[in-house]
């Protein structure tokens, strides 16, 4: 294997550091628009509302179920 020169891995070392510093800032950006939680509803929005409006109708009736429940057992 030829042996390279100090200049030669320096500028490997350049170039390495460049591209680390490029994939990095591509990343935060990938980070960043993965967790921007308010884009995520504003795209989802109509599926937002229907899972909301689902679970107060289960919450709802399970409420409602035990507040029945306890009225029997009273009464």
């Amino acid at each position: 294997m030829p042996e390279r020169s100090a200049a030669e891995i320096r500028a490997s070392v350049e170039a390495n550091r460049a591209q680390l510093g490029l994939s990095l800032e591509r990343l935060r950006g990938e980070v960043a628009e993965l967790t921007d939680w308010r884009r995520h509803l504003v795209r989802h929005r109509t599926e937002v509302l229907i899972g909301a409006a689902v679970a107060g109708f289960v919450i709802g009736g399970g409420l409602a179920a035990l507040g029945g429940l306890r009225r029997r057992r009273r009464g």
